[in-house]
């Protein structure tokens, strides 16, 4: 294996772009203060939980490896600000810190600056945050988001990018490409740790052009991986999907290919049919935390008053430690009696449904039916009995 990742796609679907396989990490030999990490393999498509300031809200990192997570995500910005870089080095790396043992990714701060927008001031050199917690300045710059994630140890660090909201000017778009791209090479740059996988992240807006010429000229950079980024922040739904059958070809065949923050159930089917291997949403843990399950027939509300005495699991064939041992009933008195571990166990139940979905999506893949089977969920999940009327990113 050369270099610090693996990837290899092992079966493609036929009638799409849907591509199974396997991204390898090398072990890491222990740095000051940590201690060293073997071998670990991530299966494609893989769906990553979102750890943001180092916890996926709720859970334990049992729950997570139980549910089957092999790779979660955590946020550069929010980890810049409390606890700080140098105490999650001096505590031995993020994996030490948050008892995680399975590889991580950091995305750089780039998100923030369309989410934060109001907090940012972007120039050609970085991006200056006023900190949502109390005001004080943060400056981003790649070579300082390089160095903060180096300090967390992840194992897939991001180069940092401006994401601009959609839609969005041409204009807009080509200075956020340029600035993206000027970014990545100061990123490659400004590297140290060789056990650590920088990927690019393409941007655009709805440009195919613009999109075209940033995956090209990214790719001339010869990294480990490549993201979709700018998606999902704006533009309606069927924009989002047109826009990602066009532009995630463009990225390296031979390389994983992430799509940043997206989405729902159905969003990420038709991502994997687009030839997108990676995943991120809050969407799992953020609605479990608002009373919502993601079912095989659709979303429900656990407060609803029809699970007051409704003793039958979330779904009755999932294996989580929610169905396994609980209600919908007991789920919804904990919800109306403002019990934390109602939010607990429906995260670990939405993540378990996101996790298995794409399991499932891979073998679908693997036996040559990922259509029929998308096509079979999406019939199910949109025409069952769900009782939350629309999917919410």
């Amino acid at each position: 294996m050369a270099g610090p990742l693996f990837f290899a796609v092992e079966a493609r679907d036929p009638a799409s772009r849907a591509r199974a396989g396997v991204i390898e990490f090398e072990p890491r030999p222990g740095r000051t203060g940590s201690a060293p990490r073997g071998r670990h393999r991530v299966l494609t498509p893989a769906f990553m939980p979102v750890g943001t300031q180092a916890t996926v809200k709720g859970v334990l990192p049992r729950d997570l490896a139980e549910a089957g997570a092999e790779i979660i995500l955590a946020n550069t910005y929010h980890l810049a600000l409390r606890p700080g870089p140098e105490v999650v080095e001096q505590a031995g790396g993020l994996h030490r810190f948050m008892g995680w043992e399975r590889p991580i990714l950091t995305d750089s701060g780039g998100f923030q600056v369309f989410s934060l927008a109001s907090r940012a001031e972007i120039d050609d050199g970085g991006v200056l945050f006023r900190s949502h917690i109390d005001g004080r300045e943060l400056r981003l710059t790649p070579e300082r988001s390089v160095e903060i994630q180096e300090a967390l140890g992840a194992e897939v660090i991001m180069a940092l990018d401006e994401c601009p909201q959609n839609p969005c000017t041409r204009d807009v778009a080509r200075r956020a490409v340029e600035r993206t791209l000027a970014w990545a090479r100061r990123s490659v740059a400004a590297k140290r740790r060789e056990d650590q996988a920088l990927f690019g992240i393409q941007q655009g807006g709805l440009f195919a052009d613009l999109r075209r010429e940033c995956a090209e000229r990214l790719a001339s950079l010869d990294l480990p991986g490549y993201a979709v980024g700018g998606l999902a922040v704006g533009e309606a739904r069927e924009e989002m999907l047109a826009a990602l059958a066009e532009c995630a070809p463009m990225l390296p065949e031979d390389k994983p290919r992430y799509l940043m923050g997206v989405g729902t159930p159905l969003e990420i089917l038709d991502a994997i049919g687009c030839g997108i291997d990676l995943f991120d949403c809050v969407l799992p843990t953020r609605n479990a935390r608002n009373r919502s399950a993601f079912t095989a027939t659709g979303r429900i509300n656990l407060c609803n008053a029809r699970y007051r005495q409704d003793f039958r699991p979330i779904e009755e064939d999932c294996d989580c430690l929610a169905c396994r041992s609980f209600s919908r009933a007991y789920l919804r008195h904990l919800f109306t009696a403002q019990e934390m571990l109602a939010a607990t166990l429906t995260t670990v139940h939405n993540l378990r449904f996101y996790l298995r979905l794409v399991a499932a999506a891979r073998e679908a893949i693997i036996r040559g039916s990922f259509g029929a089977f998308r096509s079979a969920f999406a019939a199910r999940y949109t025409e069952g009995a769900g009782d939350v009327d629309r999917e919410g990113r």
